[in-house]
């Protein structure tokens, strides 16, 4: 996982409520799958979360 991408996507989600990761990579110009693999180590490390709201979303842990 890039440590870069990690970042950026850490410091993107203290600007939004909750996001889809669609939406993180067009912010971004990253990848879709590549936010995706980054988002889900987030998840698993507790920083972030996943909402079901009709579609799912990510949040940042606080």
């Amino acid at each position: 996982m890039s440590e870069d991408l990690r970042a950026r996507v850490l410091a993107y989600l203290e600007k939004v409520d909750k996001v889809k990761s669609k939406d993180i990579a067009a912010a971004l110009g990253e990848k879709k799958s590549d936010v995706d693999k980054v988002v889900k180590e987030l998840a698993k490390e507790g920083k972030v979360e996943f909402l079901y709201i009709g579609t799912s979303y990510v949040k940042l842990v606080k």
